[in-house]
């Protein structure tokens, strides 16, 4: 947790309402997103009890389990949730556009332009916590190698066909919400605690009633005394007020509500199939209590889900989530080729290489990311700056200077005044955003004083004066304010540009900072890269498993047999 993110939670303690943290979404949403609120059964993992799942916020469709423990009743729920979200996925799978894309020629290996389709936009999911991702990853992991009747005749139980597809797209959905800032998948307790910060733990953020308690608090009431209410308010019938849903269900409703009406169910089902009379009508009433009883559970965090959506469409769009939204729809595009193509499902583990390749993938999306809200966003900006990894300042000189290269080529200093305490090190690389919008790169090149005189050059010399007078820690950072000019105190320091500024002997107009002008500079790269390449999964080298054998099915590797050393 960075420290203004701290000091945003005790600003929330004290004015009893949760903070900004941000002045920008940095989350795409949608403009019909498919929202999908799961409820699972105590005692068993990913046994499905119930859903809300839908388009329309008014008019969501209720699936329920009414006995979990019936395999039978579980695949009904499965392919009647298939039927529910399958044709929303593929709705947006028919109208693309053309980009062009530069891929390598197999005969001749250079890259060469060729055009692609990708899909104009693409379809969005929406839970009400990072539990509900975790749900879908777990629903996708069991549903995409079922058997159809079309796939072996012979097989017990076939599923339907679109059971195994919605399967795939869900594995698909959840392995791309591990990427940082993918959208196609989106927790509200995640996107609603990125942009406020609340008086509680990260842990209590996750209940969605809550989270929204501190954000949007009743008239008159503080934060923490509406997030208990949402969090212990129940109703005469011992209800939660607003439920969990998170997807696990309260306690107290399953001991003195769930479990009876189930019994119930049980009772009347047995008395149905045994043809006794009256035994239909009581099986309808006790499905329908049941369905109502699930419903209560649901219902709550259906409208906290949507009420939080429109907290987020409050905020207007950062200038780089179309960028990252972009890739998403890359994603899935390429998954919908996939399935059109008729690949294989996902398999139940990676190889070495592709493992690799998704922890690189992830780890180059989460610094691009963490470049992107600082560079759309201010307040995060100034995040950063506290941190020591930006600094921003009024530029009070400017001297033209060229390298010293045969074709010589402009090397401008740039003495800027901040309050800033950057962690600066010699030549270290800093980078900046022109006024147009292009990335200009510079160095680091000493101290200055802010009478102008030229202190340093990144010169040892430099660095004992920074410390004499206090300015400077022992790896020549500033820790304190400098000396005193005529404009207040402060520190100047001298960046020399090496980039941005054209091909020309001359810089370009308007590349090099003119006095007077406000400069952010950052420590980081504004559009980090990946490492380099790996491997194809054909070459995996021996100390990783070696190739992968295609001619025998992917298993889990066997444990370590018996022996007499593992008995006591």
């Amino acid at each position: 947790m960075s420290l203004i993110t701290t000091l945003a939670r005790m600003e929330a303690v004290r004015e009893g309402r949760a903070q900004p943290l941000t002045t920008v979404r940095h989350r795409h949403l949608s403009e019909r997103p498919l929202a999908f609120v799961p409820l699972t059964t105590a005692g068993e993992t990913g046994a499905p009890l119930g859903a809300l799942v839908g388009t329309d916020r008014d008019a969501p469709r209720l699936l329920i389990v009414a006995q979990p423990r019936d395999r039978d009743l579980r695949f009904a729920f499965l392919a009647e949730l298939a039927e529910e979200i399958q044709p929303y996925l593929d709705s947006y799978g028919d109208e693309v556009e053309l980009e062009e894309r530069k891929e390598t020629d197999p005969e001749t290996g250079k890259k060469v332009p060729v055009q692609v389709e990708l899909c104009q936009d693409a379809p969005q999911l929406l839970v009400p916590s990072t539990a509900g991702v975790a749900f879908v990853r777990l629903l996708g992991r069991s549903m995409r190698f079922r058997r159809t009747a079309e796939q072996d005749p012979e097989t017990p139980f076939p599923a339907p066909a679109r059971v195994p597809l919605l399967g795939r797209w869900l594995t698909h959905y959840g392995e791309r919400a591990r990427v940082p800032g993918s959208c196609l998948l989106l927790s509200l307790t995640e996107s609603l605690s990125r942009h406020w910060a609340t008086g509680q733990s990260n842990l209590e953020d996750q209940h969605l009633g809550s989270l929204l308690a501190w954000i949007d608090p009743p008239e008159g009431v503080p934060g923490a005394e509406a997030a208990l209410r949402a969090e212990s308010e129940r109703d005469e019938d011992g209800r939660l007020r607003c439920p969990p849903a998170g997807p696990a269900t309260d306690p107290a409703f399953d001991n003195k509500l769930l479990a009876p009406a189930m019994s119930r169910y049980d009772a009347a089902r047995t008395e149905a199939s045994q043809g006794v009379a009256g035994g239909s009508a009581r099986l309808r009433l006790a499905e329908a209590e049941l369905r109502g009883l699930i419903e209560s559970q649901l219902r709550p965090t259906w409208d906290a889900l949507w009420r939080g959506v429109d907290l987020l469409r409050t905020l207007p769009e950062g200038a780089r989530v179309a960028d990252r939204w972009k890739r998403d729809r890359w994603s899935y595009t390429g998954h919908r080729d996939r399935v059109r193509a008729g690949e294989p499902p996902q398999p139940k583990l990676d190889d070495a290489v592709t493992a690799a390749q998704k922890l690189a993938a992830r780890e180059t999306a989460q610094a691009q990311l963490d470049a992107h809200e600082a560079l759309d966003d201010p307040l995060v900006m100034a995040g950063r700056r506290l941190a020591g990894e930006a600094f921003a300042g009024e530029v009070i000189d400017v001297e033209m200077a060229w390298s010293d290269a045969k074709v010589p080529r402009p090397r401008p200093l740039v003495t800027i005044r901040t309050e800033d305490r950057p962690h600066l090190a010699e030549r270290v690389k800093l980078h900046r955003v022109t006024a147009d919008g292009r990335a200009q790169s510079g160095e680091f090149a000493g101290h200055a004083d802010l009478d102008g005189a030229d202190e340093a050059d990144g010169s040892d010399e430099a660095d004992e004066a920074d410390v004499a007078e206090g300015q400077g820690d022992a790896e020549g950072q500033g820790d304190a304010d400098g000396p005193a000019g005529a404009d207040g105190p402060g520190r100047a320091l001298v960046v020399r540009l090496t980039g941005g500024m054209g091909r020309g002997k001359q810089p370009e107009p308007g590349t090099v900072p003119e006095k007077g002008d406000r400069v952010c500079w950052t420590l980081f790269e504004h559009a980090p890269r990946g490492g380099p390449e790996l491997p194809d999964a054909e070459s995996t080298p021996w100390t990783h498993g070696g190739p992968p054998d295609t001619a025998a099915p992917a298993q889990s590797p066997q444990p370590d047999p018996m022996t007499e050393e593992d008995y006591l």
